[in-house]
């Protein structure tokens, strides 16, 4: 009997001790500091009832310059932001190999006409020979032979000249038309290999805007289609026209590639800024877009997420899929409704179940 009561005695201390450990434990997270956030209500995509997607502008006429010939850089003569004129120099290769094989090349030329010139003669010679029945046909038909071999050296020899001078272009990369120098990979005393962009260049004169269509209403988009470009980062809007539109979504993730070409150029517009495009199609599908910023996204490896403020006033992690990226918005496929609020700032490290106190 008193086996049994020393048991029972036992097994109430280690609850007790238990429960003040879990006492003591929830104390100390009870006693955590109390980090400041700012929330943010997830925000839509408008009610337009009209198809709106997002676009990139860019120039019409833009070039990457490279080499064909390998070798040291000995000049580069424009930076980035330069205007340039068609057939300005930009960058200039070492070619002393190129002015060797120049001059062979030359060498030959002359060696080729002496001899074209010397058959020609004895050709012609020849032929007046056979006309006075001087010269039998055999020997006619051998200085025709040999005429139409020099002839043949001589322009072997022409057009190794024409070979040489296209290397040279290669030496010496020119502007292909007028534009902006837009990037530069390459310095004096740099090795510039065959295929490596050097200098980028673009005409600041035309611009267009790749947009992705949805499958949903990619039927109802024409090329000549009159459209409403809306430039959020300069607050203007500007016409344009569907220029291209492709018919295959085979490398584009389910989405249909469309150009609209700019009605107007203004000084303002800077490739490479975000635009929505307007069409004038009735949408086919009324699901709203749940947006919010690309800041606010917690990346923990592959994993995407978002913190919340939970009913007891805790962060909350919530992982999310994400969609399409719209300027400096990103789309929320799921996880987050478009009636929740989130974590946009915090002025300490969050983490899950942290204290928080709405700013």
């Amino acid at each position: 009997m008193k086996k049994h009561i020393y048991l029972l005695t036992l097994t109430t201390a280690s609850l007790f001790l238990f429960s003040c450990g879990s006492k003591e434990k929830k104390a100390k997270i009870d006693n955590s500091p109390t980090i400041v956030v700012k929330i943010n209500k997830v925000s839509e995509s408008d009610n337009n009832p009209f198809l709106s997607v997002s676009g990139k502008i860019q120039s019409t006429n833009s070039a990457d310059l490279s080499t064909r010939m390998m070798g040291f850089v000995t000049k580069v003569t424009v930076n980035v932001g330069d205007k340039v004129k068609e057939g300005q120099l930009l960058v200039s290769i070492n070619n002393t190999d190129l002015q060797a094989k120049s001059a062979q090349v030359n060498a030959g030329i002359t060696e080729a006409t002496v001899a074209f010139n010397n058959a020609q003669k004895d050709y012609n010679r020849f032929k007046n020979l056979f006309s006075d029945s001087s010269a039998s046909q055999k020997e006619l038909d051998d200085m025709t032979a040999q005429y139409e071999m020099a002839k043949a050296r001589l322009e072997a020899a022409k057009q190794m000249k024409n070979e040489v001078n296209a290397q040279y272009a290669y030496t010496n990369i020119k502007a292909p038309f007028n534009g902006v120098v837009t990037a530069k990979t390459v310095e004096e005393g740099d090795m510039a290999n065959p295929g490596q962009p050097l200098i980028s260049l673009e005409s600041p004169v035309n611009f267009e805007v790749m947009t992705m269509v949805p499958e949903t209403e990619i039927s109802q988009v024409k090329k000549g289609t009159q459209v409403n470009v809306i430039v959020k980062s300069i607050n203007q809007s500007i016409k344009g026209k569907v220029s291209e539109v492709s018919t295959s979504a085979k490398n584009t993730g389910g989405q249909y590639l469309v150009k609209i070409a700019l009605d107007e150029t203004n000084t303002k517009i800077l490739s490479g800024m975000f635009a929505t495009v307007q069409f004038p199609i009735e949408k086919r599908t009324t699901t709203e877009l749940v947006l919010i910023p690309t800041e606010a996204i917690v990346t923990k490896g592959q994993l995407s997420g978002v913190y919340t403020v939970s009913q007891s006033n805790t962060a909350l992690l919530r992982w999310l899929r994400l969609g399409r990226t719209y300027g400096d918005q990103v789309e929320i496929l799921s996880g987050l409704s478009a009636d929740e609020s989130y974590i946009v700032s915090s002025q300490g490290k969050l983490f899950n179940g942290a204290k928080v106190s709405i700013q």
